[in-house]
């Protein structure tokens, strides 16, 4: 911490974040800082007052330095936000808020631009994601983390941040059983095993024509390879097994009893399923609702060479309601055989595990299990691995084939010991020795996997591996982030971090009561319905004061209404409408991050993502049908309100409650998601909105609910921020379809920002923000996207890379990859604090 009266550097007014430390100016905060406060902000943080919880006079004498530090960034924010001084209040020129900027930072934070400080280093587990796609990439595993392990906790918005992924005892003994499961299923520990032919399950042909209820459910061949079979009607198929060898085999039938889920209702339906060889039936079960339990039938039987034929058959054995589309998928029918040593086969994987026949003699043998163990692990560890590890891990795969088990057996466990390792389990990072001996580079190994799991949630590719070995990594940057992005794995970074930071994750899940959202509105269906539902509101609004005649009217359209309740089905949140809002926002920002367009389009743009279900849902006028369940680019007419994510049907559904809009919720998104700028947490014992009463007893719309609820003066400084940013949306309802009418009056949707702009749709509010607050938007993504690139969260520290960020957008027109290269190219993601690593040996 700086005293104030020292004389303090300043980056040139003229050359903002382009000149040197050296070249800056000195500044002294009782000549140069504390006139400007005095004269713009003393009045309401100082002398006494401390408005919004602030008082710069104590500030100023404050001891604590953590504690003033913290002040003095929310300071920073407010100004560079522009939310202080108010609009309506006097305000200091440009040279003297930057004058304010540059002594914070380079005063109050004790900032070196010339030698950046890149933060806290917090050692990263892999989050359920990342572990899923590295087994996959490592293994071609696809192992179901998600069923697996318990959820990731999340912080500042993402559930890749290192401080909040802990290691409980119960995640380690889940972690160590997955590396088991993983490793069986994939790596063989024998080098013979008897062949194995198989007949799926889409090569079975029906006997007969096919039941309707089977066609209607898929049945037949199915697209998944599976042979499926309604529990509702009679149905038989067949196929030809075709043997090589006569002798004994296994026969093995592979499958599952599924369903269609239906809330709250169940389905009692049964059958008989039945399987025969050659006409010998070898298996008759009834089958109840399992729930999509799989089964394995194994059968042993001999077999002389030739064609034998196989058939599969059901009968319904009950006659009760079909309402879950109870069926069973047949997989496959496997012949594993015959058990003649000499016809026995390598394992279908054997050769990419063991690319070389096993050695007899012992060193040999010792030599080979280092070799495959060493390459293993060094992918798995994401750099190479050191001398003493791979003794260990040799020495344990010794002690199992040195007992009398198979050479493989042991490089077996040795893999799952690397897969339970902390090596594995951590983003382990080490550090160079370079100039910079406070905050050294990290190492390319390290950088190349800060790299993979910030684009692509997964580890190192062999091109990545092979550049870091050689020390060209960071003489290739450029060129890798742009063959990065444009590859099919920067899905995850286009998904994870869209779906967390704009939280449209959450729209696969969120409830919407259809009918309470639509019964709230018209609709053009039966006109006649509108009128007769806004005579409803009218009276409905009127209260006590309705006359006797009024009273009567008002019980029969009572009735009307409340019949009318059911329509809100056709405009239900199906699976496939909440995956195509969802995939709208992320093929947004696919497109601009792969293209290079501005981020503003985020905000504001004439084109949006559609297939049929979401093209019917959105109803846009003067677009053509689109057709299909692919989401496709769409040129938006000019008068129409899409585009951009904040009147996508994703955020306007997420930002909902279960029965109506909310502006609360959608103004503080903005607030914070857009603006970067988050409201105060509201003071304890607020009653709810709908508590909110007028005194002439009326039914109030959402707008004079919120005005009255201003009125507190307790609740007017963020409410007066987030209710008009909110209200602007209240054309597009929880459903996230556009209305313009609610309660049986029009939507009024204008408003005024509090730093001073009107306007009166939300295309005027879109245009507003990234004309006037663009600066801010850049901020924000910048500090969301930094934060999930790092894995920590931005701080003071990290004060002059956001702003260099900004200032590059702001000079290249918010180009998406000008932020992502620099982000990758910034210190914070290139170095570290300290040099020691805290990742513990994988014998521990």
């Amino acid at each position: 911490m700086r005293k104030f009266g020292t004389q303090l550097p300043l980056v040139g007014l003229f050359c903002l974040l382009q000149c040197s430390l050296a070249k800056a100016q000195s500044l002294d905060f009782v000549k140069d800082i504390k006139p400007v406060l005095s004269e713009y902000c003393f009045s309401c943080h100082a002398n006494g007052e401390s408005s919004g919880g602030m008082s710069l006079d104590q500030l100023v004498a404050e001891k604590d330095e953590s504690r003033a530090i913290d002040e003095w960034y929310r300071v920073l924010k407010q100004l560079q936000s522009g939310l202080m001084p108010p609009a309506d209040e006097p305000q200091p020129s440009r040279q003297q808020r930057v004058a304010i900027e540059h002594w914070i930072k380079y005063g109050a934070f004790g900032l070196n631009p010339e030698s950046p400080d890149p933060g806290r280093v917090t050692i990263r587990r892999l989050n359920q994601v990342e572990y899923r796609n590295t087994i996959r990439d490592l293994l071609d595993v696809d192992y179901d983390t998600s069923a697996n392990f318990p959820a990731d906790d999340t912080g500042h918005g993402f559930d890749n941040i290192g401080e909040v992924l802990s290691m409980s005892p119960l995640l380690l003994e889940k972690f160590v059983n997955a590396a088991k499961d993983i490793v069986t299923s994939v790596v063989p520990v024998v080098s013979r095993v008897p062949r194995t032919r198989s007949v799926l399950g889409k090569q079975f042909e029906q006997v007969g024509p096919l039941p309707e209820t089977n066609e209607q459910m898929g049945g037949g061949s199915d697209s998944n390879d599976y042979l499926t079979l309604s529990y509702y009607s009679e149905a038989e198929a067949k196929a030809n097994l075709d043997v090589e060898f006569p002798g004994s085999y296994v026969l093995r039938l592979n499958l599952t009893s599924k369903e269609t889920y239906v809330d709250n209702q169940f389905d009692a339906n049964t059958c008989e399923f039945s399987f025969s060889v050659d006409g010998d039936v070898l298996l008759r079960e009834t089958f109840v609702r399992q729930g999509g339990r799989e089964y394995v039938f194994d059968f042993e039987r001999s077999f002389t060479p030739g064609l034998h034929e196989l058939r599969v058959g059901v009968k319904p054995t009950s006659d009760t309601t079909q309402v879950r589309q109870l069926r069973l998928d047949i997989k496959s029918i496997d012949l594993v055989g015959p058990d003649n040593p000499e016809l026995f086969v390598s394992p279908a994987s054997y050769d990419r595990f063991f690319p070389k026949p096993v050695p007899t003699d012992e060193l040999a043998r010792r030599g080979y299990a280092r070799e495959l163990l060493g390459a293993f692990a060094k992918r798995a560890f994401r750099r190479p691995v050191n001398e003493g590890d791979l003794d260990r891990l040799v020495a344990l795969a010794e002690s199992v084939y040195g007992q009398g088990d198979t050479f493989e057996s042991g490089i077996s466990q040795a893999m799952i010991a690397i897969l339970a390792s902390p090596r594995f389990l951590f983003r382990e990072e080490s550090w160079m020795v370079d100039g910079d001996g406070k905050y050294p580079l990290i190492d390319e190994h390290s950088l190349a996997s800060r790299l993979s799991y910030f684009i692509w949630s997964t580890m190192p590719d062999q091109e990545l591996t092979q550049l870091a070995d050689h020390g060209k990594l960071r003489a290739n940057l450029d060129l890798q982030i742009d063959r990065m992005l444009h590859d099919s794995k920067a899905q995850a970074l286009f998904e994870n971090f869209i779906g967390q930071w704009l939280r449209v994750r959450a729209v696969d899940n969120i409830q919407i009561n259809a009918d309470a959202v639509i019964g709230r509105e018209p609709t053009s269906i039966d006109p006649e319905a509108d009128i007769r539902r806004t005579r409803f509101f009218t009276l409905f609004r009127k209260g006590v004061h309705r006359t006797k005649a009024e009273e009567i009217e008002y019980e029969q359209e009572k009735e009307n209404y409340l019949r009318s309740f059911g329509r809100g089905s056709r405009f239900e949140l199906t699976e496939e409408l909440r995956t195509a809002m969802r995939r709208e926002a992320e093929m947004l920002f696919e497109h601009i991050v792969t293209s290079n367009r501005s981020l503003l389009e985020l905000v504001d743009c004439d084109y949006t993502f559609l297939n049929e279900p979401l093209w019917a849902h959105y109803q846009i006028a003067g677009i053509e049908p689109v057709v299909g369940e692919e989401m496709r680019l769409v040129s938006l007419p000019k008068s129409s309100q899409r585009g951009g994510v904040l009147t996508q049907g994703a955020t306007l559904v997420v930002t909902s409650n279960p029965d109506r809009t909310s502006p609360v919720k959608r103004g503080l998104f903005i607030l914070e998601n857009i603006l970067g700028t988050p409201a105060a947490a509201p003071p304890p014992d607020i009653p709810p909105l709908d508590n909110v009463k007028s005194d002439s007893k009326k039914q109030l719309s959402l707008r004079e609910t919120l005005a009255i609820h201003r009125q507190d003066a307790l609740c007017s400084s963020c409410h007066n921020q987030m209710d008009p940013l909110g209200l602007a949306l209240e054309n597009f309802n929880a459903l996230g379809r556009y209305r313009d009418q609610e309660l049986g009056q029009a939507i009024d949707v204008q408003g005024k920002l509090t730093t001073g702009e009107s306007f009166t749709s939300v295309s005027d509010l879109k245009k507003i923000l990234v004309t006037n607050r663009k600066s801010e938007i850049y901020r924000c993504i910048t500090e969301k996207l930094m934060t999930y690139a790092l894995g920590r969260s931005v701080e003071y520290t990290d004060t002059d890379t956001v702003d260099s960020l900004v200032s590059e957008l702001e000079k290249h027109d918010g180009q998406a990859q000008t932020l992502v290269r620099g982000i990758i190219h910034s210190a914070a993601f290139q170095r570290a604090r300290n040099r020691r690593s805290t990742i513990v040996s994988s014998s521990d």
